[in-house]
C-alpha cells in the first residue's frame, strides 16, 4: 500500500497530561506502518463543550506518513486511548480524558460513515484543533472546505 499523508489531533485533561501525549506519540511511532513526522507544541486550551469544571486541556497535532489504512489508523489510535486508561463507555460526551486521539486527515479523503468520518467533522470550528494543526501543516487542504489550515484558522 502506498503512503498517505495524515494529520491527527491530541488532547489530554486528566492526569499528567504532557506525559500522556508524549507516550500516546511514542506509542504510535513503534506502530509498523506509521512514521510520526511532525509534532505541534503542546497547547494549553479551555475545554469547549462538556462539564463547565473539567480543567484545561493540553493539545497538539501530529503529521504521520502511514501505509495503514483509515479504519486501520483509526483502530491503532483507539487501542493507544485504551492503553492510556481512556473508558469511552464511561465519559460524558465532551468530558474530561485521559487521551483523545482524532483523525483530521487523510490525504485527500472524504469519508462519511457511521463509524468513521474524516476530514474531521467539527475541526474547522476548533481553534484548539487548528492552531496546532497551523504550526505544522498550515497547507494541509481540508477536501470539503477547499481551505487551507491557516485558511481555516483565519476564518474562525
Amino acid at each position: 500500500m502506498e503512503t498517505v499523508i495524515a494529520y491527527i489531533g491530541l488532547g489530554a485533561n486528566v492526569g499528567e497530561t504532557a506525559d500522556t501525549l508524549r507516550r500516546a506519540l511514542e506509542m504510535l511511532a513503534r506502530r509498523e506502518g506509521v512514521t510520526v513526522w511532525r509534532i505541534s507544541q503542546f497547547l494549553k486550551t479551555a475545554p469547549a463543550g462538556g462539564p463547565e469544571d473539567q480543567p484545561s486541556y493540553l493539545n497538539a497535532a501530529a503529521e504521520l506518513h502511514t501505509t495503514l489504512s483509515p479504519r486501520e489508523l483509526l483502530a491503532a489510535l483507539q487501542e493507544i486511548e485504551t492503553a492510556l486508561g481512556r473508558n469511552r463507555s464511561r465519559e460524558l460526551r465532551w468530558g474530561p480524558r485521559t487521551c483523545d486521539l482524532d483523525i483530521l486527515l487523510y490525504g485527500d479523503q472524504d469519508i462519511d460513515s457511521p463509524d468513521l468520518q474524516i476530514p474531521h467533522p467539527r475541526m474547522h470550528e476548533r481553534r484548539f484543533v487548528l492552531e496546532p494543526l497551523s504550526q505544522i501543516a498550515p497547507n494541509a487542504l481540508h477536501p470539503r472546505l477547499g481551505k487551507t489550515a491557516a485558511q481555516l484558522l483565519a476564518d474562525l
